[in-house]
């Protein structure tokens, strides 16, 4: 903690001192509102603000909900404002001043006016911002991510300042884990729902930001420590617009994608296809000392180099259909199918503490599975006479199924210095079907002159159906026979219905936010399976949760570009079904996951403080955080029976992580800018006798370094670098990780196509190793895992405004509502 404690001090001289040391201090600023006429204010709207004297780094920044938009930290030096939204004309003020004696100048009610000619296509030079700082979200623009193209969502989050993905796919956040992946605000059922099928189904090239919400406000479900929100592209230019992608990469990946959207005054349809053929290397090794072994076995070196060959195909559709003036209605749909084919060889050998032969075996895990699944959008909107005031409707229904047949095939070949012919081999067939409904309301008004009112209902259900069936070879007959001891039935009913209320109030510049969720969830199970004498059983099981879930949000804006921010919000996070269900997952020899059905749901706190401060070539964005999570779901690895472990769900009353993160973009000259991520973290875990787990302390940190260079017009460079230290997780040390990536971009035909090159992880050294250790066992950890380690890609896009085209930008606030939880 002293080392907290210092970093702290830290942070206090650089936000309050030394800041203005490195950079020019001024207080020029420059506001307005965008309208369109019509009693609608204009959100989403892009505005450019150029500086004449060829000195000043153009910006640009859109207007957010309420069509308000600012600049702030203006030099000295004459200006002009371009402002620019598809399907109207620019508007564009020109010799905005700003002198010593300056300090806001207020461009007032800006209208619109829909064009009635064609739009021709205006090219802006400058390059956005990579990150923006929402009410209460960060959202990073991933268009720049060069290192990400032709990758998945997996490697772009990679190259998300203050985000971690590790060898599994799990996403943690400044050393935190038990966030909640969304994609469009809901979480999606591809391969079962889990964030690392889900990742590697989506192709970076669709993204089109990613919001990270730490202290999410009430209009979010209280699930998850926080959220991590991936934004897809949408459609937003009028006329007819295509684009296509392809990839080539080592080791035989391929990706192609290719998108289509149509735009007129009252009408907006799109499609899009993407396919992925990813073949994926894995190898590593995991030693055990078994250190209380009553057994002959002492040792149990493993290795289990694989392969996995996945084929994904996405196809979305929708429909965008403008009633009348105020109202508006969407259909959507999306389908996704894949296939898989892995092969894992195991090596094990049991030995000795004289490290001779106890049993020596190899094992040929085969899996081949697929998935598909579906989901259907309604949405409608209608708009009040009154600006501001709105009320949306959303209702989705989604379908998931997945099926995977597994073959272990077990050869044991030496026991005890003895050479044997043994071998074994289990069946094992799981299925899963999964549907979801979801229903949500929302209304939202103005309140006063600078009061803001949200509210809303959303019930959603969710029933799942797993089986499992196993079989072991009889190898006389050559006929399976079932093995009782491992079938399972799992059916769940979940559902949770929550009603919210948040109110806004700014008071020049000050605002503050405070909201209130309720929620009922009720999660109901039945478990059957088969006893010891063959008969079939059930094992109900039951989860309820209610809860008022508050959250508050200050805001107070600063002059010079600064703007400081605290929030708090209490969370819930309930266990899953895999993490419930007690039957064995027997894929590693040597150590079995298994459910627990007793798990109660974590109860969250956090606690956040954030100091922003933007000047005309760079931004800072720094925090101090806090959070508490009571009842907190650990996988704890057990005492060793008969040479293997068991790896169960278990509660401990309590962890804490606090810490403080530095967040900066920097623009020193023209051709070169860099993005640097600094996160430092202290984790206090709570141990349990009763377990074997003593209380953990330690601080950890991790950094990050993207730089973007131009070298010509054309020609655009990009590397990154990320270091994660040593950490320490209940049982588990985890060593230093570490990667370099590159990238380089060409684009060709005036900006309508472009050629990429990338490279991850290039020297390949990103090797994620642990030692785990507890009283009875010492386990030593590490794997590789990657696909195409450099892949070329080329795109073209093309397409025409048409005239009176009106441009359908999504709103931001629009689709924060719509968050929802699965």
């Amino acid at each position: 903690m002293k080392t907290l404690l210092r970093i702290g001090l830290l942070h206090a001289f650089l936000v309050t001192g030394a800041a203005p040391v490195l950079f020019a201090q001024s207080k020029g600023r420059l506001e307005g509102r965008i309208n369109d006429g019509q009693h609608r204010l204009l959100a989403s709207t892009t505005v450019t603000l150029i500086g004449l004297s060829g000195m000043f780094a153009s910006k640009i920044t859109y207007t957010d909900s309420s069509g308000r938009f600012s600049f702030e930290e203006i030099p000295d030096g004459l200006f002009s404002c371009m402002i620019t939204r598809t399907g109207y004309q620019s508007i564009t003020r020109e010799s905005i001043a700003f002198t010593p004696t300056s300090d806001t100048i207020n461009l007032g009610d800006l209208t619109m006016t829909p064009s009635g000619k064609i739009l021709t296509e205006i090219t802006v030079s400058a390059r956005s911002p990579t990150i923006r700082n929402g009410p209460d979200k960060k959202v990073f623009s991933v268009n720049q991510s060069l290192v990400s193209i032709g990758g998945s969502a997996a490697d772009l989050l990679q190259n998300v300042p203050t985000l971690q993905v590790d060898a599994s796919g799990n996403v943690s956040l400044r050393g935190a884990s038990g966030l909640i992946v969304l994609v469009d605000g809901k979480r999606s059922v591809i391969g079962g729902g889990t964030v690392a099928q889900v990742l590697q189904s989506i192709p970076a090239s669709s993204i089109d930001r990613v919001e990270i919400i730490t202290s999410p406000s009430a209009k979010y479900d209280a699930e998850g420590q926080a959220l991590v929100n991936i934004v897809l592209k949408k459609n937003t230019a009028a006329g007819l617009n295509s684009a296509v992608a392809i990839t080539g990469g080592t080791r035989d990946n391929y990706n192609a994608a290719a998108s289509i959207s149509y735009q007129d005054k009252r009408i907006n349809w799109y499609g899009n296809y993407s396919y992925q053929r990813r073949n994926t290397y894995s190898n590593g090794f995991q030693n055990m000392t078994y250190l209380l072994s009553p057994g002959p076995a002492y040792y149990s070196d493993e290795t289990f180099p694989s392969t996995t060959i996945t084929n994904l195909h996405s196809v979305k559709a929708g429909l965008d259909y403008t009633l009348s003036a105020r109202d508006g209605l969407g259909v959507s749909g999306v389908y996704n199918a894949s296939s898989t084919v892995r092969n894992e060889w195991l090596t094990v050998n049991n030995l000795t503490a004289a490290h001779l032969p106890a049993q020596l075996s190899t094992r040929h895990n085969g899996t081949t599975g697929n998935g598909n699944s579906y989901e259907l959008t309604i949405d409608y909107t209608h708009t009040f006479s009154r600006p501001q005031r709105e009320l949306t409707f959303d209702l989705d229904y989604s379908h998931g199924s997945t099926n995977n047949l597994q073959l272990y095939n077990t050869f044991i070949y030496n026991i005890d210095g003895k050479t044997v012919d043994s071998t074994a081999v289990l069946k094992d067939s799981k299925m899963w079907r999964s549907r979801n409904y979801n229903v949500q309301l929302d209304y939202t008004t103005p309140v006063g002159k600078a009061g803001h009112l949200e509210t809303g209902y959303r019930s959603q259900i969710s029933v799942a159906d797993n089986e499992q069936w196993d079989y072991n070879l009889e190898q006389t007959s050559g006929k399976y026979d079932p093995d009782y001891s491992l079938i399972n039935f799992f059916k769940s009913t979940s559902g949770v219905h929550a009603v919210y209320i948040t109110f806004r109030q700014q008071i020049k510049t000050f605002t503050f936010q405070l909201g209130i969720r309720g929620e009922l969830g009720r999660f109901n199970a039945h478990l059957q399976s088969f006893d010891s004498s063959g008969q079939l059983v059930v094992q109900p099981i039951k989860i309820n949760t209610r809860g008022l879930y508050p959250s508050l949000l200050l805001t107070r804006r600063l002059d010079g570009g600064r703007q400081v921010q605290l929030s708090y919000s209490r969370r819930v996070l309930r266990p899953t079904p895999y993490e419930l269900n007690p039957f064995f997952d027997v894929s590693d020899p040597v150590n079995y996951d298994v459910g627990n059905p007793r798990l109660l749901p974590e109860s969250i706190h956090s606690v956040e403080l954030t100091y922003t401060h933007t000047w005309p070539t760079a931004s800072l964005t720094s925090g101090a955080y806090f959070t508490q999570v009571n009842d907190v779901i650990k996988h704890v690895q057990t005492t060793p029976v008969n040479d293997v472990t068991f790896t169960v769900a278990q509660n401990l009353k309590r962890a804490i992580n606090t810490g403080l993160e530095f967040i900066g973009n920097f623009h020193p000259v023209k051709a070169w800018d860099f993005t640097a991520n600094v996160n430092v973290f202290a984790r206090i875990n709570d141990g349990d006798s009763a377990l074997g787990i003593s209380a953990t302390r330690g601080v950890s940190w991790n950094a990050n370094l993207t730089n973007n260079l131009t070298l010509t017009r054309n020609l655009t460079l990009q590397v990154r670098a990320d270091y994660k230290a040593a950490d320490l997780i209940i049982q588990d040390r985890y060593r230093p990780v570490y990667s370099i990536d590159a990238a380089a971009k060409y684009d060709l035909w005036h900006k309508k196509a472009s050629l990429s090159l990338n490279g991850r992880d290039i020297f390949n050294i990103r090797k994620p190793s642990f030692l785990r250790v507890s009283d009875a066992l010492l386990l030593d950890w590490q794997r590789v895992t990657y696909s195409a380690r450099f892949s070329l890609t080329f795109s073209y896009h093309f397409g025409k405004n048409i005239a009176g085209a009106k441009s359908r930008t999504t709103r931001q606030e629009q689709q924060d509502v719509r968050i929802e939880n699965r």
